[in-house]
């Protein structure tokens, strides 16, 4: 099979599809070879990610590897959460065909995208 169960799982099932009103953070990352585009939103408390929501027009990798991603990311500090990379999302999925890793990419940019958005927009951070 090409896909795991996982991917399978969170593809079918994403958890934290959505938007948060009044976000403290967006961010974004595309992929205009494939057309996938990734959002992120985040709620952040004392430098914690206290809510993660995300929007993905894209395949079922992008899907899955945005709903892993927004998994990982709860309840993280900030600079942990920015150490997150795509091969950790990818192996959290038991793994991502070659052709797909770019999908794990787009969630990791889209993370990063954000965090720098919410230290750009809170000087505290």
């Amino acid at each position: 099979m090409l896909y795991s169960e996982k991917v399978m799982d969170h593809f079918r099932n994403p958890r934290n599809v959505g938007v948060i009103e009044n976000p403290d953070a967006v961010g974004e990352a595309g992929n205009a070879k494939c057309g996938d585009i990734m959002r992120m939103y985040l709620k952040v408390e004392n430098g914690i990610i206290a809510d993660v929501k995300f929007e993905t027009f894209g395949c079922g990798s992008a899907i899955a590897s945005s709903s892993m991603a927004t998994e990982m990311l709860k309840g993280k500090p900030l600079d942990e959460a920015l150490a997150l990379s795509n091969r950790a999302v990818a192996e959290a999925l038991d793994g991502l065909p070659a052709h797909k890793m770019h999908c794990s990419v787009l969630a990791e940019e889209a993370i990063k995208a954000a965090i720098e958005n919410y230290k750009a927009t809170h000087k505290d951070a």
